[in-house]
């Protein structure tokens, strides 16, 4: 079965491939269930005969679907497809299906060269606030780089792979199929290059290189092995970014070397610090080095490289001084029963009052009601938040209806109750996205609609003109005409050919003039004809026409006729006896004189006029 036709979980059906990568082909899907475009990752069937990695790539594939951001790709489904190779044997591919995203990788970004400050703040911005979602669901991506992030066409930041590459990881894979999954060694952290174990801060180190590359159009370590490239991450100290590309402020290369620090502990110990950072940095200041967290060494990371063996050694003497002399391995079983007795006795009590308490008494606050921000600013939303012990994380989104600048929703929407210092993602609005109206002249009724709403417009109404030419259903033009700027979602109207023509009365107008307008301008048919019945005029008029004045179909046949025949005219004669004929056609002649009568002398006079 070839790609164009293949079908995934009897749903989805394999398109063309839109993308490679050292573990696998991603393919243009169609979800044939919900009627909606998706993207595919077809991994290595050489990753799948490891029945390990199998189990493991569904287990966070399950997990990577459970994580719903707006920077990070959904995952939507992932299973195996069984197909038979060229051998003639079964093989196993896993795959993917993730959220179609409309965009480019950020590597294919940076190829054209450096980007300015600013936009690569943005973008790490957006990075940062995916890892931070993320690393609070418990997820480290440990493949960053340039390769597994998206812009999409209106800028909006999408990291992808998340999951991936701990499943290869932690499988039985071979080291050159990890290699493979887990991209260049450019973008490795130093805990990384040395087999040691990964968590949150590896994703910091990784993300710094990220910031480098955007600044500087390149990473910082560069070699001509990935040993040797490991070897600098371990080793080398990174250069300032300002020496490769002027534009980037001291404020910024701080940002980056604190990043790229050897050591974990010194570097980012959150996403959340680093972003607060670069968010400093780019209005110009400097950050200032904060202390460590209380509780990062006993918590997610493990224990401080910062505090020796010995001083914990000697606070730990310090604390146990008392039990030094002790002899005894445990204590009396008389004190051990006095023990649980006045716990179960002080229990009883807490109990007790705490149901004779009011119930207003008895639970205490400690929840915080999420306030209704929508249509106010992001610093009166942050205020508001705060000053209900709530943490505000601003969110860009596009929209046609609020205005820019303007708080659209916020997540946990308002109402919700949260605990305390929850952080609540605050939605502003970037504006409408500005699209222009498409070309879509003489094309059908559907192909024009789908392209107008490919171009991020609403189709509105149809309305139905006469045109000479365009066939019945064809566009002939747009409510706003094309080549107009107007924003996304916009409604733009559909004038489209009836097939027909307006008729005129042309009866009494010159001949010529009547078969220019029928024939030239309307494209009729036209059959001119003489009219013998009726006295010619000087203007040569249409004398009548076959059909009647009103709509017709394209390219009518139709027959005019204009007069031919000969005047109506009167004869007068004088003299004695003559009456001369001077009337044109069948016209009556008359005579006067003495024998106008008839009474006239053979001899000398001519006969009397008789009719024409």
């Amino acid at each position: 079965m070839t790609d164009t036709t293949r079908l995934l979980a009897g749903r989805y059906e394999v398109g063309e491939v839109i993308g490679r990568g050292g573990m696998a082909d991603v393919h243009v899907g169609h979800d044939s269930r919900l009627g909606r475009k998706v993207a595919i990752k077809l991994l290595r069937s050489s990753l799948a005969s490891d029945p390990a990695f199998r189990m493991r790539f569904r287990q966070e594939a399950q997990s990577a679907a459970r994580m719903a951001h707006p920077t990070i790709v959904r995952v939507f489904d992932a299973g195996e497809d069984t197909f038979v190779g060229p051998g003639g044997f079964e093989s196993v591919a896993p795959f993917i299906v993730m959220e179609y995203v409309d965009g480019r990788m950020l590597k294919d970004i940076i190829r054209e060269g450096p980007l300015a400050p600013a936009e690569a703040v943005r973008i790490i911005e957006g990075v940062l606030t995916a890892l931070e979602y993320s690393h609070r669901a418990g997820v480290v991506h440990r493949d960053i780089k340039p390769g597994n992030i998206m812009i999409t066409t209106t800028g909006q930041v999408k990291v992808m792979d998340f999951g991936i590459a701990r499943a290869v990881s932690d499988s039985s894979a071979t080291v050159a199929q990890t290699s493979a999954i887990l991209g260049t060694a450019q973008y490795f952290s130093p805990e990384q290059a040395k087999g040691e174990s990964v968590d949150a801060r590896t994703d910091l180190y990784s993300t710094g290189i990220v910031l480098f590359e955007m600044l500087t159009g390149r990473p910082p370590f560069r070699g001509d092995t990935a040993v040797a490239v490991a070897y600098q991450h371990v080793s080398e100290p990174p250069i300032e970014p300002s020496s490769l590309n002027p534009r980037v402020s001291p404020a910024l290369d701080t940002v980056v070397l604190h990043a790229l620090s050897k050591d974990r502990f010194d570097r980012y110990q959150s996403a959340a610090e680093f972003r607060a950072d670069v968010r400093t940095a780019s209005e110009g200041h400097i950050p200032t080095r904060r202390l460590p967290e209380t509780d990062a060494s006993s918590t997610l990371f493990g224990v401080s490289s910062t505090t020796s063996a010995p001083e914990l050694a000697m606070k730990r003497l310090g604390v146990d001084d008392d039990q030094v002399v002790r002899t005894q391995s445990r204590p009396p079983v008389a004190w051990i029963w006095a023990g649980i007795l006045t716990l179960t006795v002080i229990l009883i009590a807490v109990v007790f009052w705490l149901l004779s308490l009011a119930p207003a008494a008895v639970v205490p606050e400690t929840t915080r009601v999420v306030p209704d921000v929508a249509g106010a600013t992001y610093e009166s939303a942050s205020n508001a938040l705060e000053g209900v012990d709530l943490v505000p994380l601003e969110m860009r989104e596009s929209s046609t209806e609020v205005p820019e600048g303007q708080v659209i929703r916020t997540d946990p929407e308002q109402g919700a109750r949260v605990a305390p210092s929850t952080q609540v993602d605050v939605y502003v609005s970037s504006g409408a996205v500005t699209v222009t109206v498409p070309s879509v002249v003489n094309m059908d009724v559907t192909a024009a609609s789908t392209a107008l709403e490919s171009a991020g417009v609403t189709v509105g109404s149809q309305t139905v003109e006469h045109s000479p030419n365009v066939p019945e259903g064809v566009v002939l033009r747009t409510d706003p005409v094309a080549g107009t700027e107007t924003r996304e979602g916009d409604v733009v109207n559909l004038i489209i050919s009836d097939g027909m023509v307006a008729l005129p009365n042309v009866v009494g107008q010159n001949v010529d003039n009547a078969t220019g307008t029928l024939q030239d301008d309307l494209q009729l048919q036209v059959t001119v004809s003489g009219d013998s019945s009726c006295p010619v005029a000087p203007n040569t008029p249409v004398s009548a026409q076959s059909l009647p004045p009103g709509a017709v179909p394209q390219k009518s046949a139709i027959s005019i006729n204009y007069c031919t025949g000969r005047a109506t005219g009167s004869g007068t004669g004088t003299g004695d006896d003559t009456g001369d004929d001077t009337g044109n056609g069948a016209g009556d002649d008359a005579g006067t004189g003495d024998d106008a009568e008839g009474d006239f002398d053979e001899a000398t006079q001519d006969p009397p006029p008789t009719e024409g």
